[in-house]
C-alpha cells in the first residue's frame, strides 16, 4: 500500500512551521486541526501550517512536501494508533474507539491521495470555501527527477 511520507529537499520546512515534521515519518493531510479555528485569525506560522502542510504522525509537526511511498501493515497500524492517542491527548476524543474510528478516517483518506507512482512528491492547497475546508493535492513537477546523470557533480575513475 501507498502512503505519503515526509520529504525534505531543503531547510525551509524549519522556518515556516512552529513546529516541523521530521523527514522519513508518515504524514496525514491534518484538516482535522483547523476544524474548530477560526482560519481567518490565523497568522505567521499557523497560517502557513493551514494553507499549505501536511502532518506528520510523529512529531505532530508540518511539513510542505510528501513523497509517495510503500507502508507496510505494522508501519500503518501504528499510524492509526499514534494518531488516536493523539486525538484523545490533544482534541478531547471521548473515548478509543472513537479516536480509533476518526483516526482510521484520517489514514484511509491519505492514502487514497496516493494513486500516483511510488517517490511522486505531492503538495497540498488548503481553503476554506462555503462548504468547509477544501484540500487540493498537487504532483509537484521537477524537471527530470530522476536524472542524475545531468545533476552528477563528481564521477569515480578508476587508475
Amino acid at each position: 500500500m501507498y502512503f505519503p511520507r515526509v520529504i525534505r529537499l531543503d531547510d525551509s520546512d524549519e522556518r515556516i512551521y512552529e513546529t516541523p515534521a521530521r523527514p522519513g515519518e508518515w504524514a496525514v493531510p491534518g484538516a482535522f486541526v483547523f476544524h474548530d479555528l477560526d482560519t481567518r485569525r490565523l497568522d505567521g506560522k499557523a497560517r502557513e501550517a493551514f494553507r499549505r502542510g501536511f502532518f506528520g504522525t510523529e512529531s505532530f509537526g508540518w511539513t510542505t512536501l510528501v513523497q509517495v511511498d510503500e507502508i507496510g501493515d505494522a508501519e500503518y497500524a501504528a499510524v492509526i494508533e499514534r494518531l488516536a492517542a493523539h486525538f484523545m491527548q490533544e482534541y478531547g476524543a471521548p473515548n478509543l474507539d472513537a479516536a480509533r474510528a476518526a483516526a482510521q478516517e484520517e489514514v484511509v483518506f491519505a492514502a487514497s491521495i496516493c494513486d500516483h507512482p511510488l517517490h511522486t512528491l505531492l503538495m497540498l492547497e488548503r481553503e476554506v470555501s462555503e462548504e468547509g475546508i477544501v484540500e487540493n493535492f498537487r504532483v509537484a513537477q521537477t524537471p527530470d527527477p530522476f536524472d542524475h546523470e545531468r545533476i552528477k557533480i563528481w564521477t569515480i575513475v578508476d587508475e
